[in-house]
């Protein structure tokens, strides 16, 4: 077996309009592949905002010779980024053993790396391998989920007491998990992927533009027998939607509603994807009588229900699965 030394590692840190902290991942990354065998990555995705240069100026003058800097030349999302980048593969043209995906709001702290590519050489049945996200107070950011389906939807919207918990087996955020476990999937702003596993699965669905897209790629891993593992003990400090600007968001922009529907529709059939979104509608409905009565509601983006409910009309009118948008305006 390959120690952590001997095994490469292709961090892949995807930038757009963020070059200052794209800068500072990279350069936690660095740190924490002392020792390690492999290269860092940073992919431009055509930010058309001048960072492209800005990054591989910095790289030229920090003298980061294991850092390299792509321009992808289209903003495909998420997914599309990072597959341009882990198809360049490392500098010499060879592939990694392993594909680490940083977002570049995203830290990692000591050790952190090495313990995800530790985990995957002792255990070659798992595909992924990921980190335990935290603000920069220590707080736990939600990073290991269950897969969505029918009833976690039915759930999540009606978000009441005795209903949540009949159908605790099927809530998709799980609890913190406090040592190694395996999950159905995990968030990607630091996670580790295995390059044989990444090259069965074929990688990232470029249809997904942004979200959904990792719960897609692990799903397709588990179907082929690969599973995933959330590790508590690699932390990593994450920021938070700074790239899509989620935070500020007053409604749920198309591209969230085209990845969800996308993502029942391809892995399940129409007909789930038509009844994931009526689960919703009906538990919005008791979420909704629960209000009249005067209990207090879980808070959605502004006019989640009516935006969730026209766009799958209109893409039944229309008679197509997903409607891809455009790179979201800023």
């Amino acid at each position: 077996m390959k120690q952590p030394a001997n095994a490469s590692v292709l961090t892949i840190v995807l930038n757009y309009r963020t070059p200052e902290l794209t800068l500072r991942a990279v350069e936690a990354a660095l740190r924490e592949m002392e020792g390690l065998s492999g290269a860092i990555t940073v992919v431009d995705n055509d930010s058309g905002d001048g960072s492209f240069e800005a990054l591989t100026r910095a790289v030229q003058e920090n003298g980061w010779r294991r850092v390299r800097v792509l321009q992808s030349g289209h903003n495909g999302g998420y997914g599309a980024g990072n597959n341009f980048g882990i198809r360049h593969g490392l500098p010499d043209g060879s592939a990694p053993d392993f594909v680490y995906i940083l977002n570049s709001d995203a830290f990692p702290e000591s050790g952190a790396i090495r313990v995800l590519a530790e985990y995957l050489l002792a255990h070659p049945e798992v595909g992924f391998a990921g980190s335990r996200l935290h603000g920069d107070d220590g707080v736990y950011h939600q990073t290991a989920f269950r897969f969505p389906s029918v009833l976690s939807e039915f759930e999540g919207a009606a978000a009441t007491g005795p209903i949540s918990r009949l159908l605790r087996r099927y809530i998709v955020p799980l609890p913190e998990p406090l040592e190694a476990q395996t999950v159905d999937w995990m968030a990607g702003a630091s996670i580790m992927i295995r390059q044989t596993t990444f090259e069965e699965t074929g990688g990232f669905d470029e249809r997904f533009f942004l979200y959904f897209e990792e719960t897609d790629l692990c799903l397709r891993a588990r179907r082929a027998g690969w599973t995933c593992a959330y590790l508590p003990q690699s932390h990593v400090m994450h920021i938070g939607s700074v790239s899509t600007g989620m935070k500020t968001w007053k409604r749920m922009p198309p591209f969230w509603f085209d990845s969800r529907l996308w993502y029942f529709t391809k892995n399940h059939g129409v007909f789930y994807a038509v009844s994931a979104t009526a689960a919703y509608v009906a538990g919005s409905a008791i979420s909704g009588l629960r209000k009249l009565l005067g209990s207090k509601g879980t808070s959605k983006p502004e006019h989640f229900l009516r935006d969730l409910v026209s766009h799958a009309l209109r893409c039944a009118w229309h008679r197509r699965l997903v409607g891809r948008s455009s790179a979201p305006s800023t």
